[in-house]
């Protein structure tokens, strides 16, 4: 398939040079900019691994692709982590336990148990 045909539930499309996504963001990476306090080393190297699992197609590496992948998990952190450090805006920071209380809600009513 080419750039920005549907693949159904994510279905693509392309705008400009990037291809977007209609339901929002890949829902196993998490928004890390403009949190207080920051996202750590550790959040943006957990993205970094969603990400890269999921462009691969692939959760675990066989062997003879462990390193590819492993370089491309530290290339994608640093790169996220140099995208947080210069990215500015004039929102307020937001609260994690706020954003994980209203997530919580919204699970409880997508899941029924509310």
């Amino acid at each position: 398939m080419g750039r920005g045909v549907g693949w159904g539930a994510g279905e693509r499309t392309t705008v400009g040079a990037h291809t977007a996504y209609r339901g929002g963001m890949c829902r196993n990476i998490r928004q890390l900019h403009n949190f207080e306090p920051p996202a750590t080393r550790d959040e943006v190297s957990a993205a970094a691994l969603q990400y890269v699992r999921k462009v691969s197609g692939s959760t675990r590496p066989s062997k003879v692709n462990e390193e590819a992948f492993a370089l491309a998990v530290r290339e994608v952190a640093e790169a996220t982590q140099r995208l947080l450090d210069h990215l500015t805006t004039q929102a307020p920071p937001k609260d994690r336990e706020v954003e994980a209380a209203r997530a919580k809600a919204r699970a409880a009513v997508r899941y029924g148990t509310a």
